[in-house]
C-alpha cells in the first residue's frame, strides 16, 4: 500500500473523531491507587548494591589508571617506542614482500 495514501487516510479518519474534552471521574486517583500498588521486588535490592559496589570499583580502577598515565616517566631517547616496534612487527611481511628473490 502507498504509504501517503495511508497518511492521508489515518489523518483523515483522527479528524473526523474528535476527542472529548471529558476525563473520567477519579482517573488520577486510579493512576495514583496503580501506582502505589505496585511494590518493588525485594530481589533487586541486591542487584543495586552490588550495581553500586561495581560502579564506585569501576571510579577507583580508571582513577588509578589515569594517575598511572599521568605519573609514568615519559620514554626517553635511548628507550624503544613499543608503537613502532608493533608497526615493524605487522609490516615485516609486507617489507619481506616488496624484496626481489
Amino acid at each position: 500500500m502507498n504509504l501517503l495514501e495511508l497518511q492521508r487516510k489515518l489523518i483523515a479518519a483522527a479528524r473526523a473523531n474528535v476527542p472529548g474534552d471529558r476525563v473520567p471521574f477519579a482517573f488520577e486517583k486510579r493512576v495514583s491507587a496503580l501506582l502505589a500498588s505496585r511494590v518493588a521486588p525485594q530481589n533487586l535490592d541486591l542487584w543495586v548494591h552490588g550495581l553500586w559496589r561495581a560502579a564506585v570499583s569501576c571510579v577507583v580502577v580508571a582513577l588509578i589508571c589515569g594517575a598511572w598515565a599521568v605519573f609514568t616517566p615519559t620514554i626517553t631517547a635511548g628507550s624503544t617506542d613499543l608503537s613502532q616496534d608493533f608497526e615493524n612487527t605487522l609490516l615485516a611481511s609486507v617489507d619481506q614482500g616488496d624484496q626481489n628473490p
